[in-house]
């Protein structure tokens, strides 16, 4: 291995967290191929104990996925996100950027200051500047962190609502509601159908009454 994938290599094992090129040519300098060492270095670590990954822009060496049951001896059980910290988590997920009026708009409920505060203090959600509109509310975006700890490359791979409902990830309640929906669209759909037919029957009988006439 020549000594510029090795430089590299040994940037990314001493580091704590995921770097991006540019913190990897930080160290190595602007001479080497960096994208390309990455990529090689991700197909020599494939099949070894520890895998080469890319979160967002960033990369890291973690522990095979299916070996990391022989590393786990102890664990830090994690506080449990509330229900509104797991819902306001999904809406900036999914819609960032958000500033706390859109999240509570969304939502239906206000959100409290606190929710927020802890998505933040887990390092899976910061400001991102503000709306360019009247007051310029703060704005709130996920992190890269977020990616890491769920395992996402991007954005793009976060799971839609057939894949949370195959995961039995919704809340039964969701569900209901979401059928309640459903049937309130149908039985609207019903009504204007039947508005429709009463509509046109008038007119027919209208026009029966003037040529009567």
């Amino acid at each position: 291995m020549d000594i510029g994938k090795r430089a590299v290599e040994a940037t990314l094992f001493a580091s704590e967290t995921p770097m991006t090129v540019a913190d990897i040519k930080a160290y190595v300098g602007d001479e080497l191929d960096i994208r390309q060492i990455l990529a090689d270095l991700q197909e020599d670590f494939q099949h070894r104990g520890i895998v080469l990954i890319k979160t967002g822009d960033r990369w890291h060496f973690q522990t095979a996925q299916d070996l990391s049951h022989l590393l786990r001896r102890e664990r830090a059980e994690m506080r449990k996100l509330s229900r509104a910290g797991m819902e306001t988590l999904a809406i900036i997920a999914y819609h960032e950027p958000v500033s706390r009026a859109e999240i509570e708009a969304i939502r239906g409920v206000q959100v409290a200051k606190g929710t927020l505060d802890v998505l933040m203090e887990a390092g899976w959600v910061r400001p991102a500047g503000r709306r360019e509109v009247p007051g310029r509310p703060l704005i709130y975006a996920t992190t890269a962190e977020f990616l890491t700890h769920f395992g996402l490359q991007s954005r793009r791979d976060l799971p839609g609502i057939d894949d949370l409902k195959a995961a039995g990830l919704l809340d039964p309640v969701d569900l209901v509601l979401e059928q309640m929906g459903l049937d309130d669209e149908a039985e609207q759909a019903t009504e204007e159908s039947v508005e429709r037919e009463i509509a046109d029957d008038d007119g027919v009988l209208l026009e029966n009454g003037i040529e009567s006439a």
